[in-house]
């Protein structure tokens, strides 16, 4: 049985610069990057991989490409396989058991605004279906509606639903469901990873790990090794440029202008997303500097790295 704990970068998905196609190649970088930050495992094809605009074919890319380059790297996958259709989201986690993953993340029916009862029911659907770990996702931010301790409570007397992202900013909430059962909890918010740590919490599902995958990772060392003024600490150096990605504009658009201005990315976002503002760029830019993550940025004049050239497996 594998177990869920430590640092997993829930990572952007890499686009060409006319946002056409998946930059593989790129994507394959980006998870050496991590691998070699010390993450425990990646989630690709989620909120910050822009899950809902990427076609089937490219969701299956993505995934057989973190599969197939993060395995050997001694990461874990957990796919991001929701829908607010658990129809689909049958499809979506059988689909990622076949290409290999080790999980599936699946989020909360959005849009639907199910009950409580239609949440569990959803969810055991989708857990009878594979046998492949399930790793929740409770987002009411994104989902209008949140999965209640008590729901969580049921849903974890089954024996594929293994861990939670908890994503809905709430103390008082970590703190029930970890009194009610005994099933993992990660935080789903880079700044409260020290805090849910507090409650029971074992790691995190980072947007920030992206651009430090190291600093998250020893940030979760730290938790584990129960060393309270070293988690003080890394939570300290992550704070500011955690909170600035998840509040200047909506998750990945500042999260992909940094990695631009680093080097390591197009920027590009799929509409109905748009480009960071020039504010939302400067404001980036200093939150950058300041968390002295690289020795120079790219600025607007310089001509970033090419995209790769178009190859047989290079670009989707």
């Amino acid at each position: 049985m594998l177990t869920f704990a430590g640092a997993y970068t829930a990572l952007i998905t890499p686009f060409t610069r006319d946002g056409v196609e998946v930059d593989l190649a790129r994507l394959t970088e980006h998870i050496h990057f991590q691998a070699k930050g010390g993450v425990r495992g990646i989630v690709p094809c989620g909120t910050t991989g822009e899950a809902p605009t990427l076609e089937e074919h490219e969701h299956v890319a993505v995934i057989e490409c973190a599969v197939r380059v993060g395995t050997p790297l001694e990461l874990q996958v957990i796919a991001g396989a929701g829908s607010n259709s658990t129809a689909h989201a049958i499809h979506l986690h059988r689909l990622a058991a076949s290409l290999g993953a080790h999980a599936s993340l699946q989020v909360t029916p959005y849009y639907n605004k199910p009950s409580q009862e239609g949440i569990y029911q959803h969810f055991m659907a989708i857990a009878d279906s594979a046998e492949l770990p399930i790793v929740l996702y409770n987002i009411p931010g994104r989902s209008a509606v949140a999965i209640t301790p008590e729901t969580i409570e049921r849903l974890a007397k089954h024996p594929n639903i293994v861990a939670l992202k908890e994503a809905t900013g709430s103390m008082d909430s970590a703190s029930e469901i970890r009194q009610r059962c005994s099933i993992v909890i990660l935080s789903g918010d880079d700044s409260l990873t020290a805090s849910f740590a507090a409650v029971g919490a074992v790691g995190v599902v980072s947007v920030v790990s992206n651009l430090v995958p190291d600093r998250v990772a020893q940030l979760c060392r730290n938790i584990a090794n129960n060393d309270l003024a070293a988690v003080r600490h890394s939570h300290e150096m992550l704070f500011g440029l955690s909170r600035g990605l998840l509040s200047l504009d909506v998750n990945p658009v500042p999260l992909k202008c940094a990695m631009e201005l680093l080097g390591r990315d197009t920027g590009v976002v799929r509409l109905p997303l748009v480009r960071a503002s020039d504010a939302v760029r400067a404001t980036v830019e200093t939150l950058v500097r300041e968390a002295k993550i690289a020795d120079r940025l790219e600025s607007e004049s310089t001509v970033m790295r090419p995209n790769h050239t178009r190859a047989a497996g290079a670009m989707l």
